[in-house]
């Protein structure tokens, strides 16, 4: 019965998180800003990517989406919100990795986890979807191609040209 239930919540992601908006919680960004995801994502379309410095597979993930999101966003008019869920032990390797990587997304520090949890995600990476509020896809965990059906996921909401 337990494996039952672990295979159901990996196949359907959104088992995992609920909700159908962000809640109303205020994390810090790089330059040390409080912003509230729930009024950040209120109007246009964004990606919010939660990950860590020590998951390798989110590293790929943002890499990969970093390869394309300059596209990504002519084509679709998208923003990505990578939130770090590193807590206090690990939150110091993130910067020097978001510059060495010279990514261009705006970064969020979740390092209570406070989101991770109201949001019930419990695999990194964890990719949301959100167009004018609503949280509209998800899904958890990484596999080569993936960027791919992010992209067709942005199509299908962006806005008409």
């Amino acid at each position: 019965m337990k494996s039952l239930f672990i295979i159901l919540l990996i196949s359907f992601p959104g088992f995992l998180c609920a909700q159908s908006t962000l809640p109303s919680i205020e994390l810090k960004s790089t330059e040390n800003e409080k912003i509230d995801v729930k009024e950040a994502t209120q109007e246009g379309l964004f990606i919010v990517s939660f990950w860590a410095s020590w998951c390798v597979s989110c590293i790929i993930e943002l890499d990969e989406i970093s390869d394309l999101y300059e596209e990504w966003q002519e084509e679709t008019g998208v923003k990505l919100i990578a939130v770090a869920t590193d807590d206090s032990r690990t939150v110091a390797r993130v910067i020097p990795l978001i510059n060495g990587k010279g990514w261009e997304y705006e970064v969020l520090f979740d390092t209570n986890q406070e989101l991770k949890r109201r949001l019930n995600i419990a695999i990194i990476p964890y990719v949301l979807i959100v167009k004018d509020g609503e949280i509209v896809y998800q899904h958890s965990g990484y596999a080569p191609g993936q960027e791919d059906e992010i992209y067709e996921e942005l199509l299908k909401y962006a806005e008409k040209k």
